[in-house]
């Protein structure tokens, strides 16, 4: 009776979260398989049209590949739709509910890149002015079509390249070596999933942002990602947040840091280009 009762207060307060989230202007269907349906959840600035050419960015939820959902970076995205850009988070297969491996994961973070470059005049984007972010599981699998790690989906149109140019990445999971994250759950093909381990001078610039109390992500890791992306001649920038924990970027977790990450991805976003620099 008390387990039924938690779940039913869980239950609420998950719906009362996403009420107070800003809600997506659209959710549009950008892949099926099986009979599992996955959406993108978009954001568009108040002048958009669907001629524009905007830049865009994806977001991926974090829930260690198993839970989760495109609520976490609804913030983020209306946030960027302000600044100019279309903005997206997106649905992908959970081990919780598809009973599915981060295999699947890194395959529909893949599809997701392809369908909105293929969609780009529907969208009102520029397919070339595209950044995939996210947090946690979630910054791995944008971490994953960044560099050149193995799977992609059968299906796909493959004449279409899933590789961002730019990643916006909040405590990744990048490393899924014996030293890293969940290599037992990937044990058998983690040199395939590892963004670590398939960097490549193709790899688009980084931002990377961590708490130093993080007990999933290393503050060390993050180091060695940093300096092996500099080796092969790519920007990649790192924030650390002293004392901040696992998924401190969260507003439902503290609004500050929330509001500090943010401005720190608009000022990485900014210094590419994709936006114009705030005034100071």
């Amino acid at each position: 009776m008390k387990s039924m009762i938690i779940a039913i207060f869980s239950f609420l307060f998950s719906l009362s979260t996403i009420a107070n989230e800003p809600q997506p202007h659209e959710k549009i269907l950008y892949k099926d398989v099986k009979g599992i349906k996955l959406n993108l959840h978009v954001y568009y600035p108040d002048d958009h049209k669907k001629t524009d050419k905007r830049p865009v960015i994806i977001f991926f939820h974090g829930g260690g590949w198993v839970r989760g959902a495109p609520v976490t970076f609804y913030r983020q995205c209306n946030y960027l739709a302000s600044r100019g850009m279309v903005a997206i988070s997106a649905e992908y297969r959970l081990k919780s509910t598809h009973k599915t491996t981060p295999i699947e994961c890194v395959k529909d973070a893949k599809s997701a890149i392809r369908w909105v470059r293929k969609n780009a005049a529907k969208l009102g984007i520029d397919p070339d002015k595209l950044i995939a972010g996210g947090g946690s599981a979630g910054g791995h699998i944008a971490a994953a079509t960044g560099t050149a790690t193995s799977f992609e989906e059968d299906t796909d149109d493959k004449s279409i390249s899933y590789r961002p140019q730019a990643l916006v990445l909040f405590n990744p999971v990048y490393d899924n070596s014996k030293k890293g994250f969940a290599y037992k759950r990937v044990k058998r093909y983690w040199k395939e999933i590892s963004p670590m381990h398939n960097l490549t001078k193709d790899t688009p610039p980084t931002i990377v942002m961590l708490g130093t109390k993080d007990k999933l992500i290393p503050v060390a890791t993050a180091k060695k990602y940093k300096s092996e992306m500099e080796a092969l001649g790519i920007r990649s920038d790192l924030y650390l947040y002293e004392g901040q924990q696992h998924a401190f970027f969260n507003y439902s977790i503290s609004p500050e840091m929330h509001q500090k990450t943010t401005k720190d991805m608009d000022h990485f976003l900014s210094s590419l280009g994709y936006i114009k620099a705030l005034d100071h």
